[in-house]
């Protein structure tokens, strides 16, 4: 069942299976590039998850790792991606 609404002066019909399916088709994509991230980041000089500036300690009976530069690149990266979404989505 479509729904329609008025956006922006035009008629547009909405189609919930179109718009499912439209963003089932985004999730793909990122989850490849992800993916095809993490099978070739190996090969990168530097590693995530290894960066300059991440808290490493090394005890006798323990060890502490806090990757704290790699949670600020990666919360970049997903502030700017979610900024391009909803300015694609206007």
């Amino acid at each position: 069942m479509a729904v329609r609404r008025r956006q922006r002066g035009y008629n547009v019909e909405m189609d919930p299976a179109r718009d499912l399916g439209r963003w089932l088709i985004v999730g793909g994509i990122i989850l490849a590039a992800v993916g095809a991230l993490l099978l070739f980041g190996s090969r990168w000089p530097l590693r995530l998850g290894r960066l300059p500036g991440d808290i490493a300690i090394q005890g006798r009976r323990g060890s502490f790792y806090f990757p704290v530069v790699t949670c600020l690149l990666i919360s970049v990266v997903l502030t700017v991606v979610m900024w391009l979404v909803a300015l694609f989505r206007r």
